[in-house]
């Protein structure tokens, strides 16, 4: 079983033609999460995570993101509603890297 890291950052809403909603993730996660993972990514760099914020646990992937030098974590509809959270909301997450 994988690792889990524990952090909290903020949702943001990424602005386009579909609405997408995201943490990123610290740089310090990101750059061990690269470590980790070298020669294990899939397609465009994603890396297949476990997450869990508040009672809600999915499975998803992260996304580099070459700007923040980090990962983006995908936040779907389901998990917003269940746990009661938007854009702005700081949330705490578990992540576990899964491609390891």
């Amino acid at each position: 079983m994988a690792v889990p890291y524990d952090f909290s950052a903020t949702l943001w809403l990424h602005v386009g033609e579909a609405a997408w909603y995201f943490v990123t993730l610290p740089e310090h996660l990101a750059d061990e999460i690269e470590y980790l993972t070298a020669g294990n990514r899939r397609g465009f760099g994603s890396v297949r995570v476990e997450v869990t914020i508040g009672a809600t646990t999915w499975r998803t992937s992260i996304f580099p993101d070459t700007n923040a030098k980090s990962y983006l974590l995908p936040v779907k509809k389901a998990v917003r509603t269940s746990e009661n959270i938007s854009d702005g909301d700081v949330v705490s997450v578990t992540l576990a890297v899964l491609d390891t």
